[in-house]
């Protein structure tokens, strides 16, 4: 997504939401421009964030399938993005994509404590156990892909782990 009119196309043939990361950070304005036209609701900022010390929060944004690091600090970065209209922020922990160790839960916590908007957890996830704490720390929702296509787990069973850990969910 690089402009409104991209988004149009894509709510004309049938989407609900769509996301928007790299080009967000090259435009700032993207974002004012889409939920100004389409509602908050439309946009998902995603952001691959992976851990930085030369950031004040200790998070970086990062580019390119997490090879290159921006210049924002994350978690000012997503106070800026729903500030300028987005809806939901989908987190992706670039430290913990793939790896099968669980989701960084003080990424998610940190970034649940600003943002007013729902907040999505991902990378990381590999045991059943994994989901629940993300949702503890914060998250709304949550988001696997290994695990579904390797065949691990299925969603059901997923749904049906959160829902043993006491979190209401659509089964």
């Amino acid at each position: 997504m690089r402009s409104d009119e991209d988004v149009a196309r894509l709510l004309g043939v049938g989407a609900d939401k769509v996301g928007v990361n790299s080009a967000a950070i090259a435009r700032p304005e993207l974002i004012g421009e889409i939920a100004e036209r389409f509602g908050s609701q439309v946009l998902v900022l995603s952001l691959d964030v992976k851990r930085s010390e030369r950031m004040p929060s200790g998070f970086v944004v990062t580019t390119h399938g997490g090879r290159r690091e921006s210049d924002l600090d994350a978690l000012e970065w997503c106070r800026e993005a729903v500030e300028r209209g987005a809806g939901e922020l989908l987190v992706n922990s670039m430290d913990a994509d793939g790896t099968l160790a669980g989701f960084d839960l003080e990424l998610t916590s940190r970034v649940r404590e600003l943002a007013s908007v729902p907040v999505i957890a991902s990378g990381g996830a590999g045991k059943l156990e994994h989901f629940a704490p993300a949702i503890e720390a914060g998250a709304d929702a949550v988001l696997a892909a290994s695990v579904f296509h390797d065949g691990t787990f299925t969603v059901g069973q997923v749904k049906q782990a959160i829902a043993e850990s006491g979190f209401e969910v659509r089964l």
